[in-house]
């Protein structure tokens, strides 16, 4: 059968499989976001400190992802515990790079303006600082959604969920009359999620950045 054909027949599993994969890569996003701008905020204060979370999360960004993921299958076994693992230590690097810098380029007068005021500490963190670095680290965001997306493909190795299934299928039965229509479904399925993450992230951008500091 044809591609189309493939398509037609198989739409139930490969929507799932397609749900399964932005759902994965949306979770652990959440996470490692949460954590990222954590290090980022504890760290960008002191040089050494911000080096050295940049440093860290950027060698786990180059340990090989099955690499990563066979390590992780006898400690914590098959299936989504080693693939949300994986993603949200693969999606730091950019969020945490982008929230230490943005939160570095806060105009210093703005932030002794809100310390005249008597805001504290935690008030001039969440009202002034972390709102004016919101731009970078919506970029972070969106690199690490992008880097995910085809990282979580990998995940399929340790029989994770989403479209990697139907990639590693077709690999797996090579010569058989389907096996390039899976690989091709797989991976245009990827595609197509991530151009809708990135759209969302637009869309996102453009409702909560100012028009002053988006332009």
């Amino acid at each position: 059968m044809n591609f189309w054909e493939y398509l037609s027949s198989r739409h139930q599993q490969l929507l799932a499989d397609a749900y399964q994969h932005a759902s994965v890569v949306f979770q652990c996003m959440v996470v490692a976001t949460a954590v990222g701008v954590l290090i980022g905020v504890a760290t960008y204060h002191v040089e050494w400190a911000g080096n050295l979370a940049t440093t860290t999360t950027s060698t786990i960004l180059t340990m090989p992802s099955l690499a990563m993921i066979g390590l992780l299958i006898p400690i914590v076994g098959l299936g989504v515990p080693p693939t949300v693992i994986a993603l949200t230590l693969y999606g730091l690097l950019p969020i945490v790079r982008n929230a230490i810098v943005g939160l570095r380029g806060v105009d210093p007068s703005l932030v002794d303006a809100a310390r005249g005021i008597g805001m504290s500490r935690l008030a001039r963190l969440v009202r002034v600082e972390l709102p004016l670095a919101w731009p970078p680290i919506l970029t972070g965001i969106r690199i690490s959604t992008q880097m995910l997306m085809g990282i979580a493909a990998i995940a399929a190795y340790a029989s994770g969920p989403g479209l990697g299934n139907e990639i590693f299928r077709g690999i797996g039965s090579l010569g058989s009359k389907n096996a390039l229509n899976q690989v091709l479904a797989g991976t245009l399925g990827i595609i197509i999620l991530a151009l809708l993450f990135d759209a969302a992230y637009v869309l996102i951008g453009r409702l909560t950045i100012p028009r002053g500091i988006r332009d």
